[in-house]
């Protein structure tokens, strides 16, 4: 997951002397038209320098820089380690000595060129053999074999042969896969045919400008993550993405070994609101009409995928899934969203009261759910909108209605404007600093709250996830070192603790009398990073929470260490400020009863069984191909489900009382709609494989209640210690 970040220019300072230097090496001229070639070597030495002098770590592109250049572009071709032979890496770790140098100084791109070229031929020879093989091999299944499908650490094929063994077992596995989904041999092979035979006239397509994109990409990304070349058509994406002005089922979509797979859903979109999908699942199917065949989307350029995803608002889009939680790649689900744009009131604040059972009588307490850290000048249709002026609306009104007790609830929130995470923060404290931020120089910039007001003084929970991102690490980081405010939740959050800036190329070049042929694009840098008040970096590390709540969401490939080049946690000076130390003295007391509640919960107890499967699944990388015992481990996958749906059912849960708020309601007297108590629509005799039956996971749910119960504990041990009063 990549989260979403508020574009903040502390101005990336582009030296005259920079831009001629380089100018004067290739013999441009100013007000010189370039043609193609001198265009890309252009882009390719600016790419470079930028990266170089505007990038956060400050790193040269030396020998090892530039042999971790190569690296990364090969394995954006060939991640898999099954299309290059050794042979040919030998042959391009020949221009490793001199690749830093034609980079950085002559702009030279060509061993992109050449590689692609390598690539394309390759990919030619794997489409013959793969299509060969489909027409002319009985696919049997009955051995006891097993296939490795995670190769990113294996070394590529010593020679043609050992590539066409490494064919033949994707292909089987490739093969199976489907088949224990349900389709028949003649729909395989016309799949699996086709699938290969695309790749190659998808990747012929591409011109020298896209195969470009991908090599200075790959440049960007050996510096940190999220550092990025972005050609016109990706720049156009990012806009529009910014804009939230496309039409689709709103999630973030990032192509992950052949797959496209879901980082991350949108607040307030389709997706979201609809329920059918979540993080990680994995789209390999797209119809634009019931009944229709489903698009094979596996090995698809993402930009392809997206494009079929994509459609006009209010018409329907059918998608084939692999869920998430999966146990095999075999299991697809069926689902249906309606493309819509993203609602405002959807992705705004909202509230719920609770009056949750506590001895003899009921206690209230609120809970927050803050989607994103958002802000906008307005329109004619609607007035500037502000995350803090609506949490702040939601507050007064939870006070009105006597809550005990707070939770902000994070866990969904990816980022957004740092100057609604510095006010937001300041409705939970006096003043004083919320966030420091370090740019390339060793400046730190303090972002203090200063209006010397609270909104809400009491008892307060943040709720965090590992997909709590960026301002939301800044909030939850800040409210901790205060010692403000209880941080439950995953073990930490993402950890991105930096900010990027977009550079445009063309405006650099034509600044200094350079006109290329074509737009250059643009450059994503990072040029700062974020630090507590306590001086702690939030980059890498995240905001750790003081109590953990067990989740199917905590795991370390979900977060900034599992992205590559990330940059390192380090720490800074203590800003001055005065801590309130309110949490302190009840951290372990509130841990020792949430670790008796979970161990006697048995939501928890199969909710950590899931988590076990799941983290075996991911330590294994190994897949039978026998084809009696898939069945056998499908049919145990399913009757474990269906006896945890059965045991859901039989345990029952009677929830407290429940009032829903949201903006447009807060004026009504009373404390919100109340909502209905349904019985889970969970249908035990389903197949788990039929259309529409998503196995409904309740870990928002648990995970929730037990913040809950957090919470009344934490107003219960601050009972007669002094509280300020709620003002």
């Amino acid at each position: 997951m990549k989260p979403k970040f508020k574009i903040i220019i502390p101005a990336v300072t582009i030296t005259a002397s920079l831009i001629t230097s380089y100018a004067v090496a290739f013999g441009f001229r100013n007000e010189e038209r370039l043609d193609a070639e001198g265009t890309d070597a252009a882009i390719t030495a600016l790419t470079s320098k930028l990266l170089e002098n505007s990038q956060f770590a400050h790193q040269q592109l030396n020998d090892e820089m530039a042999g971790k250049f190569l690296d990364r572009y090969l394995n954006a071709l060939d991640g898999g380690h099954m299309i290059f032979l050794q042979s040919d890496l030998d042959e391009f770790a020949r221009v490793r000595p001199k690749l830093a140098k034609a980079t950085r100084e002559e702009g030279d791109s060509k061993i992109a060129h050449t590689i692609f070229k390598c690539y394309l031929e390759r990919l030619g020879l794997r489409a013959t053999f793969i299509s060969d093989l489909l027409a002319n091999e009985k696919f049997d299944f009955s051995a006891d074999e097993n296939f490795s499908y995670d190769r990113k650490e294996a070394p590529h094929p010593a020679d043609m042969a050992a590539a066409k063994i490494l064919w033949t077992q994707q292909l089987r596995y490739e093969f199976l896969q489907e088949k224990l989904a349900g389709k028949k041999d003649e729909e395989i092979t016309k799949t699996l045919g086709r699938r290969s035979t695309r790749l190659v006239e998808t990747m012929k397509k591409l011109d020298e400008k896209a195969v470009l994109e991908i090599y200075l990409e790959a440049l960007a990304q050996v510096y940190d993550p999220h550092s990025d070349y972005m050609g016109p058509e990706q720049m156009k994406s990012f806009e529009i993405t910014m804009n939230l002005s496309l039409i689709g089922i709103g999630a973030t979509l990032q192509s992950q070994d052949g797959y496209c797979k879901i980082m991350e859903l949108v607040p307030g979109g389709p997706a979201a609101r609809s329920g059918l999908l979540k993080n990680g699942d994995r789209i390999v199917g797209v119809s634009q009409k019931s009944g229709n065949e489903f698009t094979d989307l596996i090995d698809l350029p993402l930009s392809q995928a997206v494009d079929l995803i994509r459609g006009k608002k209010g018409t329907p889009v059918f998608l084939n899934v692999i869920p998430a939680n999966a146990a095999d790649d075999s299991v697809r689900k069926n689902i249906t969203i309606v493309r819509e744009e993203i609602k405002l009131e959807d992705q705004q604040a909202k509230a719920r009261i609770i009056d949750m059972p506590s001895g003899d009588a009921a206690q209230r307490i609120g809970v927050i759910d803050l989607p994103a850290f958002y802000a906008g000048e307005g329109n004619a249709k609607a007035g500037p909108t502000s995350a803090t002026a609506d949490v702040s609306k939601l507050i007064t009104k939870l006070k009105d209605e006597k809550v005990t007790g707070l939770i902000l609830d994070l866990r969904h929130n990816g980022g957004g404007s740092l100057q609604e995470a510095i006010s937001l923060a300041g409705l939970f404290i006096p003043s004083g600093p919320v966030v420091q931020t370090r740019s390339l120089d060793g400046e730190v910039e303090i972002g203090k709250d200063r209006d010397g007001k609270v909104a809400y003084d009491g008892p307060l929970v943040v709720l965090t996830s590992r997909f709590s991102a960026s301002a939301s690490e800044i909030v939850a980081g800040a409210l901790q070192d205060y010692g403000r405010a209880v941080v439950v939740g995953d073990t930490s959050t993402f950890g991105k603790g930096t900010v990027q800036t977009i550079v445009p190329l063309d405006r650099i070049m034509q600044g200094q009398g350079l006109i290329p042929n074509a737009d250059p694009g643009a450059l994503k840098v990072t040029i700062s990073k974020f630090y507590r008040p306590s001086g702690k970096s939030t980059q890498l590390e995240g905001v750790k929470a003081d109590v953990v709540i067990p989740s199917l969401s905590d795991f370390p490939e979900i977060g900034e260490s599992d992205l590559g080049n990330p940059l390192p946690w380090d720490t800074i000076e203590t800003a001055k400020f005065t801590p309130s130390n309110r949490v302190t003295a009840s951290i372990d007391s509130l841990r020792t009863r949430s670790t008796d509640r979970i161990a006697k919960s048995p939501d928890f107890s199969a909710l950590k069984a899931e988590a076990e499967r799941f983290k075996k699944l991911r330590e294994d990388k190994v897949v039978s191909l026998n084809e009696a015992k898939r069945l056998k481990e499908k049919e145990e996958t399913k009757e474990r489900a269906e006896n945890a749906k059965k045991e859901r059912l039989a345990r029952g849960t009677n929830q407290p009382k429940t009032y829903e708020l949201t903006l447009k309601t807060l004026a009504k007297p009373g404390p919100g709609e109340l909502i209905t108590q349904e019985k889970p629509k969970i249908n035990p005799d389903a197949d788990l494989d039929g259309e529409d039956d998503l196995p409904v996971e309740p870990t928002d749910d648990i995970v929730l209640h037990e913040a809950r119960n957090i919470l009344i504990d934490y107003i219960g041990l601050l009972k007669g210690q002094p509280v300020v009063s709620q003002r």
